[in-house]
């Protein structure tokens, strides 16, 4: 970053005490209109925050060829999943954008050249969680995409060029979850809270264990945790937003997990809050 763009960034942020970050594990879409454990909770986190300026989000569910960041006034609710009822399409989450965060974002980022988008939206990653943090929508919010052809080595380094925004009223969420194998879901069971297969019981307890231990670099790795990691993790688009939450993480931050229980035997909630 430069000082035109440092200067950009704050003259139109003011500075702020630092903001939390969090992870969300979101689970299914069905938590937007569920009333459960896991959303009384995100609730709960939601009171504990001070009221952010603007909410940036980074979700599982935007994968694209470079990064970019969604730049419209007025973001439409995406609704990119099927077989669910009437009622989860129905929803609208009817936050307002903010184009000068993303351009300031996309300022920051020296890597590479971010695109500013208008199409994209707001995804279920961000919209089923956001709306419980702020029901009534009074938030604006900006989306990162996740670029595909980075490593989580990459994602993790770009997302470190994000850490001054923590010092600008903008609450950082990463959205994803840390055990997501949707072709080993044991459906008869999906209702059991806490049921956990082995494997994805001993990779989450894993990867609890290396964020308590600020090993980032095993994380960045995980390829190398062993089969039990590489069952949890088959693919890295739930897995990456963690990445982001992490790389933000200061010295002095307190570390907060919750909702630290699986679903379906091969899905984790376990989200956490960095302050």
């Amino acid at each position: 970053m430069n000082l035109s763009d440092l200067h950009t960034i704050s003259t139109s942020f003011k500075s702020t005490p630092k903001m939390p970050t969090l992870f969300f594990g979101h689970g299914s879409p069905m938590n937007a209109i569920e009333e459960n454990e896991f959303v009384a909770n995100w609730r709960k986190i939601a009171a504990s925050l001070p009221k952010p300026n603007a909410i940036l989000c980074i979700s599982a569910h935007w994968i694209t060829r470079g990064t970019a960041v969604t730049a419209m006034a007025q973001p439409r609710t995406i609704h990119d999943f099927g077989g669910f009822p009437q009622e989860l399409f129905d929803v609208q989450y009817p936050a307002k954008g903010n184009p000068e965060l993303a351009e300031a974002t996309s300022n920051l980022i020296t890597s590479e050249s971010i695109h500013l988008d208008h199409q994209w939206g707001l995804d279920h990653g961000a919209w089923s969680v956001i709306r419980h943090l702020y029901p009534q929508a009074d938030i604006p919010i900006v989306q990162l995409s996740l670029d595909a052809y980075k490593s989580p080595q990459e994602h993790y380094k770009l997302a470190k060029e994000l850490a001054v925004l923590r010092r600008k009223g903008i609450l950082i969420i990463g959205s994803g979850n840390i055990v997501h194998n949707l072709r080993r879901i044991d459906w008869p069971n999906m209702n059991k809270i806490d049921h956990a297969f082995d494997w994805a019981r001993e990779a989450d307890n894993k990867i609890k264990k290396l964020i308590l231990t600020k090993d980032h670099n095993s994380l960045q790795d995980y390829h190398h945790l062993g089969a039990a990691v590489n069952l949890a993790v088959p693919t890295s688009d739930h897995y990456l937003p963690l990445l982001y939450t992490l790389a933000l993480q200061e010295d002095k931050d307190e570390l907060e997990f919750f909702n630290d229980k699986a679903v379906g035997g091969s899905l984790t909630m376990t989200s956490l809050k960095l302050n």
